[in-house]
């Protein structure tokens, strides 16, 4: 067994505008601490995978700067799709490409711009799941038990009868719930949200995609040893745009969960980083050159730029050269309105 990691980067983290732009998204900001998003993501995994061993699937525009920012990966393992099409085409192709350097491997296929505080419990549960995926032909994602009944995840309903040695036998996976259905999946105890993180084998994905999307597969057949890049542009627009978790993982017999105790959060938004952020005693998180009089529990981040917010609570204020977004912490989901009214008025210069 052989294992690699697959890092997804190809989002444009809609929901992080104004940091977060198509040049340079959410994974490549630097949201906690001095590295960005998608170097933490890569330096959890470098203990236990060869730098040769880890790729990331991005697009153009992103590839060039991911590139500076992981020296360590070999240029030709930094993928740039030239089109999204949602993540299946991106677990296929990475697929493929691992497939074709080994037959005996196993893939970690993670997100780029997830938070998780408990490396080394991390590291152990990935080496216990890979074992797992191997010996099993399983597909295996990682569940999180839930804290509180959410509305802005995924969940993941599974067996509880079926343990074994805290992997389940996945029954379905859950869109995201309205509150009252969300306090129901806390109160049964029988669901778990859903990571977006997996484990699997890549002759077992492969069989898997050529089962559920076969107009997928065949195109992915073209990916022969060699130089990826022509083939890449050729079939990519071909391809279906649709998730993994639509296109295979609810549908496939062969789909398990395994608990994730390990201090995952997925960043989905400001409101989560404001969260995850130390606070002054007004209960503000504060970066940058801020003034902050008679004001509560607000998340400021003011770049280069004096910022000063007085008698206001409950905000996200984010105020940089060109763009100043203010909103309640509570409608921190809907900023990703304000970048789809952008897109529809072809303000392509605040995008």
């Amino acid at each position: 067994m052989e294992i690699f990691v697959v890092i997804m980067a190809g989002g444009v983290g809609s929901r992080f505008w104004p940091r977060s732009r198509k040049s340079k998204p959410k994974q490549l900001l630097n949201i906690f601490g001095e590295n960005s998003m998608i170097r933490e993501t890569f330096k959890r995994v470098s203990n236990f995978v060869k730098s040769e061993n880890v790729f990331v699937i991005t697009n153009k525009l992103q590839s060039e700067l991911i590139k500076k920012d992981l020296p360590e990966l070999p240029a030709k393992n930094i993928i740039a799709e030239p089109i999204g099409k949602n993540t299946a085409p991106c677990v296929a192709v990475s697929a493929k490409i691992v497939n074709n350097i080994s037959e005996d491997s196993v893939i970690v296929t993670l997100p780029s711009d997830h938070l998780i505080k408990d490396k080394n419990e991390f590291e152990q549960l990935i080496l216990k799941g890979a074992k797992f995926a191997f010996e099993n032909n399983a597909l295996l994602t990682f569940g999180i038990i839930p804290e509180r009944p959410e509305t802005g995840y995924g969940y993941i309903n599974f067996d509880k009868s079926s343990r074994t040695d805290g992997v389940y036998k996945v029954n379905k996976f859950v869109e995201k719930p309205d509150i009252e259905k969300a306090k129901v999946y806390l109160a049964e105890g029988n669901y778990l949200w859903n990571s977006g993180m997996f484990i699997w084998r890549s002759d077992i994905i492969l069989e898997e995609v050529k089962k559920y999307l076969p107009e997928t597969h065949s195109l992915i057949t073209k990916l022969k040893n060699g130089d990826y890049d022509n083939i890449i542009k050729e079939i990519y627009p071909k391809f279906q745009s649709i998730s993994v978790d639509y296109g295979i993982m609810e549908k496939s017999d062969r789909v398990f969960v395994m608990e994730g105790n390990f201090g995952w959060n997925d960043v989905g938004s400001w409101e989560s980083v404001y969260e995850l952020s130390s606070k002054d005693n007004n209960g503000n998180a504060v970066t940058g050159d801020v003034l902050s009089i008679d004001s509560k529990d607000s998340y400021i981040y003011s770049d280069n730029k004096f910022t000063a917010v007085v008698g206001v609570n409950d905000l996200v204020v984010i105020n940089l050269e060109d763009t100043l977004l203010v909103c309640h912490r509570n409608k921190a989901q809907a900023v990703k309105d304000v970048v789809d009214y952008l897109n529809s008025e072809a303000r392509d210069e605040l995008l």
